[in-house]
């Protein structure tokens, strides 16, 4: 729970939703790696203890100047709610809501809803926040459409006729055998099964948080047509140990955005955990990119025969000898072709703009580890995957030194204004052409 009050009270009509917290909060915004200076007064002690856990996450840093408090953000986006201030961290690139959410989608394999109704991140008020409980509206709304799932749930109640099963130890306990009255055990048909109540509980949320009234008022209407569980805690616990079948698997997308608007730091390690604040929503841009490239290149490397390798069961470029324990290198990405004598294709998502600016020294270097520690040919190779808002581009580097070519590094930039499946086609077109011709 945050350590400040809660930032909107939400009453059973959506229209009665008070304002008066929002009015006394300045306004404030910034993009990613970006600066501002809030005074003194603004920020309480609980609103401090929140900002040096974020920044004990890496999402933020917080500096001490003349004027104010510094909040310098990270590769983050979203809100911070805070008793008097409101902080928008906007995304670096041009790049709307509606892709910011499609590029989720992508990532954590969930459909695309019927009617999406996003408005731009430029024009959103709480951003990725209201983002997020669109989409579980528009997900709840498609499963209404189709019923809600019923299960038996088992009952006990109290009644004038035996019907079930007799619950013995109550019937002589509590009415010392007599039988005007049954203690009995029944199993219901009704809605109030996990996957329901999970929606229900993140739409209540939802319909609390959401600054649009619009989007609040559909989320409180939507709320009242699934069975609300009397504590979140136990349903999000049937999610972690569930597995989806035939009976249930169109809970899927309903489910991952309920669970990203109850638990903001459960999914992927794409959310920074802001004190479990529902009103405070940040996305790690940077590990959103690689999630985005790896699923890409998996898609890309799985239609020409190649498969994505966990770096992590000893295929890392390790360090031995030196004072203290290095960490081993890791590509983002590692592609293999091939059977006994495999080919390995290193990549490596770079969440920053190479439109105009040359590769990094400390990037080049990185990459010719992954080139000498994955391949040993003279055509050796490895790629940088970067996001664009200038469309889609691609370059490639040789390197040479004394001894003739130490290798090339291949630089991809994939156009963030279309759909990822659309713009993974220089990341197609890349891995075509350097995957090893089949034998015969």
């Amino acid at each position: 729970m945050s350590d400040g009050p809660t930032t909107h009270r939400f009453t059973s009509r959506a229209s009665e939703r008070t304002e008066d917290a929002d009015t006394e909060r300045d306004d404030i915004r910034i993009a990613e790696y970006g600066s501002a200076t809030i005074g003194f007064d603004r920020l309480t002690p609980a609103d401090l203890r929140r900002l040096a856990d974020l920044e004990s996450h890496k999402a933020l840093r917080l500096t001490e100047s003349r004027q104010g408090w510094c909040i310098t953000a990270d590769a983050v986006v979203g809100v911070l709610v805070f008793d008097h201030v409101r902080l928008t961290i906007e995304p670096k690139l041009a790049i709307s809501g509606n892709q910011l959410v499609t590029w989720l989608r992508y990532v954590l394999a969930t459909q695309v809803p019927h009617q999406p109704s996003h408005r731009r991140w430029q024009t959103s008020r709480n951003g990725i926040t209201d983002l997020i409980a669109s989409e579980l509206v528009a997900a709840c709304q498609e499963l209404l459409r189709g019923g809600l799932r019923r299960d038996y749930v088992l009952r006990e109640s109290i009644d004038s006729v035996l019907r079930g099963r007799l619950d013995l130890k109550p019937q002589i306990a509590r009415r010392f055998g007599q039988i005007d009255r049954f203690h009995i055990r029944t199993f219901e048909r009704e809605t109030a099964v996990w996957e329901n109540e999970l929606c229900g509980a993140a739409l209540r949320t939802a319909a609390r948080i959401a600054t649009d009234d619009t989007l609040a008022r559909d989320a409180a209407t939507l709320a009242a047509q699934f069975p609300q569980p009397q504590r979140v805690e136990p349903i999000l616990r049937k999610l972690d140990r569930s597995r989806y079948n035939r009976l249930n698997s169109r809970y899927r997308t309903a489910h991952t955005w309920s669970e990203l608007i109850l638990r903001g730091d459960g999914i992927s390690d794409l959310l920074v955990d802001t004190g479990h604040d529902a009103d405070s929503l940040l996305l790690r841009m940077s590990t959103l990119w690689e999630s985005v490239v790896r699923t890409m290149a998996q898609d890309a490397a799985g239609a020409i025969g190649g498969t994505v390798t966990d770096t992590r069961n000893g295929q890392s470029i390790a360090t031995t000898g030196d004072l203290t324990r290095r960490s081993p290198f890791r590509p983002d990405v590692l592609i293999r072709f091939g059977g006994a004598t495999p080919t390995y294709l290193p990549i490596d998502a770079k969440y920053k703009s190479y439109d105009t600016a040359s590769i990094s020294s400390g990037d080049v270097h990185q990459l010719l580890t992954y080139v000498a520690g994955y391949s040993a040919t003279e055509s050796a190779s490895a790629a940088i995957v970067y996001p664009s808002d200038r469309g889609a581009s691609q370059r490639r580097l040789t390197v040479k030194g004394a001894q003739g070519r130490l290798g090339t590094i291949n630089v991809l930039g994939l156009d963030v204004s279309q759909p990822p499946t659309e713009s993974a086609e220089p990341l197609r077109t890349y891995l075509r052409a350097t995957a090893p011709t089949p034998a015969g």
